[in-house]
């Protein structure tokens, strides 16, 4: 194929479908993966006619281990290699930690961290071979400040997605492989309706504080061509962040401590 492929995680909503629009929209082709197979060939079809790439979908599960291997094998047999990695897919545990079952914690890991970091380790060597590649890895805000009470390990998962980001920039960077760790606040999308804190967040966060799914995507193209590590949307996003980065952090646990209930559910 003339046209490089991007594939996106997550890609039926949110984020996930706004990075496919925009890599189309700059000549991609675009492999859709996520679990619902209906919204993924709704989004692929509007791609598809609308940009004039090749578009494929492949519904999985990115929980069940098999996964990451189950859609790279699925764009092997159609010939295709992976150029472009969105690693967007991802969601909210809502609860105490002890009061969760270990089975939905596990499963939370294998798709936030484990499924984005074998996907990166089994498309890399590809990119390194070719000289080109991009790796975006849709991290959080929430991984750049203290941790709050409930979504135990949800800021510890994008803490960790943001460090793997960093680390792999450095390694990649002179084979011409671009990787960044995409790091939004409040964003308009399915995210909170899921896990069902819709209408907390929205009763307790300022408008100003939410970004559109297309500027969150937007910001996350820009930086991984311009080779930046780490991208904080928005402005004041970007605020909370070196607010958090300079304060101790017994004062930082603390402001999370006193603020953290008005956006986790325990």
């Amino acid at each position: 194929m003339d046209r490089r492929l991007a594939l996106v995680t997550g890609a039926s909503a949110g984020i996930g479908a706004a990075f496919a629009r925009i890599l189309a929209s700059h000549g991609y082709d675009v492999a859709l993966t996520a679990r619902r197979a209906d919204r993924l060939e709704s989004v692929a079809e509007e791609i598809r006619l609308r940009y004039g790439v090749e578009t494929l979908t492949v519904a999985a599960d990115l929980a069940q281990p098999e996964g990451p291997g189950q859609i790279l094998d699925h764009l092997t047999a159609h010939g295709r290699t992976v150029d472009a990695l969105v690693n967007n897919a991802g969601y909210g545990l809502p609860g105490a930690y002890a009061e969760t079952r270990w089975a939905d914690q596990a499963a939370f890991l294998q798709v936030m961290v484990t499924a984005p970091c074998e996907l990166a380790h089994r498309v890399l060597p590809g990119m390194v071979q070719r000289r080109f590649g991009r790796i975006v890895n849709v991290a959080s805000l929430a991984g750049l400040i203290p941790g709050a009470a409930g979504h135990t390990l949800y800021a510890a998962s994008k803490s960790l997605l943001i460090k793997f980001s960093q680390s792999l920039h450095l390694e990649s960077l002179d084979d011409g492989v671009h990787v960044t760790a995409l790091c939004p606040g409040f964003t308009f999308s399915e995210f909170h309706d899921v896990n069902g804190t819709r209408a907390m967040v929205s009763a307790s966060t300022p408008p100003w504080m939410w970004l559109g799914a297309d500027e969150v995507a937007a910001a996350g193209y820009e930086a991984v061509e311009a080779g930046r590590a780490v991208c904080v949307p928005g402005a004041p996003n970007k605020a909370i962040a070196a607010i958090a980065k300079a304060l101790p952090d017994e004062w930082g646990l603390a402001l999370i401590a006193s603020q953290g209930q008005r956006f986790r559910k325990l």
